[in-house]
């Protein structure tokens, strides 16, 4: 059925229009306005060492906004959701500025491997900072000596595959010199920092790739090596760049990052090679999918997009890995052979078990997940 249009009808149409048009301007303006407060914030905090993310003045906000927008009839949801949005913005203005040099006593942070992707975040925030900061390569070696004879921190970023023999290198550092590595393993690392170096000794997973911003709501986990009162201010240092610090013994992180990195990264990897030797229609995928399948193949693609080395590191690393990861392919087989019995029931009753184990997160991540696949879905073309 067409619908006629009068005149009268594009009259009010176009004034609307025009009134919705004002209405977005003004709001560009406040904006604006907006992010020049959050710069000024951001450099006043910078002054004091305050960390630029607040979490509790964060949730007092959007209980605060959340509340007026239900009380102006406007969905709480959407209010929260455009603040976050803002939030995030404000969070790089404010992270634009310099930051606070927590230790005006460090003489020098040294950092092997710092022209690498990770490595160059460390070096661009300690230099943000005010720390001097000298970088070693390959070619630097011969040099290395002098370098890190009057080093107050030394950081070794380099590959996995590489990083033990690189810290057996670092014998001769001075005394009161912290050692640290940022590798996503930890108890191979830390022993061999314990090994070498009679100081201050931390071993570092920086829980973000080297696509990051910055180090605001990031995760850096911490393995205490040796006398932590004395490395105590790098981790701080981390707190005023925004970071949050999650220290656990280096056995358990292993054990953990054998779940959450290696066998993650293993069945993503094996569901791409899966995908690619069926000669699956990537496009007619991605035009088909729901989004929650868009948002799964969005993160095997985004593992493919990056450098085979790093994950082939991760995954053969630890050789231990192999019998938890054939652990999770003989449970994989339990369950396709339920399904190709027929049986159900225990299919079902599996998954009340594993419903059981989640407790509430199953719930909280429903919650969360809806988000995240509404933002998928607003990013399909």
């Amino acid at each position: 059925m067409t619908i006629k249009k009068s005149a009268e009808f594009e009259s009010q149409l176009n004034q609307l229009r025009n009134e919705i048009d004002e209405i977005d301007s003004q709001l560009v303006n406040l904006l604006a306005k907006r992010l020049d407060v959050t710069s000024k914030v951001g450099q006043l905090k910078s002054q004091v060492g305050m960390p630029i993310y607040d979490p509790v003045r964060e949730k007092s906000l959007f209980g605060k906004r959340r509340q007026q927008a239900i009380d102006a009839g406007v969905s709480g949801d959407l209010i929260e959701d455009v603040l976050r949005r803002l939030m995030r913005d404000s969070y790089v203005s404010q992270d634009a500025s310099g930051y606070q040099c927590v230790n005006t006593q460090c003489n020098k942070v040294v950092i092997i491997g710092g022209k690498g992707q990770l490595g160059r975040i460390f070096v661009d925030l300690f230099q943000r900072s005010q720390y001097q900061v000298a970088v070693i390569e390959q070619a630097d070696w011969p040099n290395s000596e002098c370098i890190l004879s009057d080093a107050s921190l030394v950081i070794v970023a380099v590959p996995i595959r590489l990083t033990v023999m690189v810290i057996g290198k670092l014998k001769a550092l001075p005394p009161e010199c912290i050692l640290a590595d940022v590798t996503s393993i930890k108890e191979s690392p830390l022993h061999e920092m314990m090994n070498v170096h009679k100081g201050p000794v931390v071993g570092l997973h920086p829980m973000f790739g080297p696509d990051v911003a910055g180090l605001i709501k990031q995760t850096i986990i911490a393995c205490d090596g040796r006398f932590p009162e004395k490395y105590n201010w790098l981790l701080q240092q981390f707190k005023v760049w925004g970071a949050k610090i999650y220290p656990v013994e280096a056995h358990e992180h292993d054990k953990a990052m054998a779940m959450v990195q290696v066998m993650r990264h293993f069945s993503t990897i094996a569901y791409g090679y899966h995908l690619m030797a069926e000669g699956a229609d990537i496009a007619q995928l991605v035009d088909m999918s729901s989004p929650i399948y868009r948002l799964e193949l969005v993160m095997v693609g985004r593992l493919f997009a990056q450098d085979p080395i790093l994950y082939s590191d991760i995954i053969f690393a630890n050789t231990d890995n192999v019998a938890m990861m054939k652990r999770f392919a003989y449970r994989f087989l339990e369950l396709l052979e339920d399904v190709e019995n027929g049986d159900k029931d225990a299919f079902v009753d599996m998954f009340n078990q594993v419903s059981h184990w989640f407790g509430d997160y199953a719930d909280i991540f429903l919650a969360e997940s809806k988000g995240m696949l509404l933002k998928a879905n607003e990013l399909k073309k």
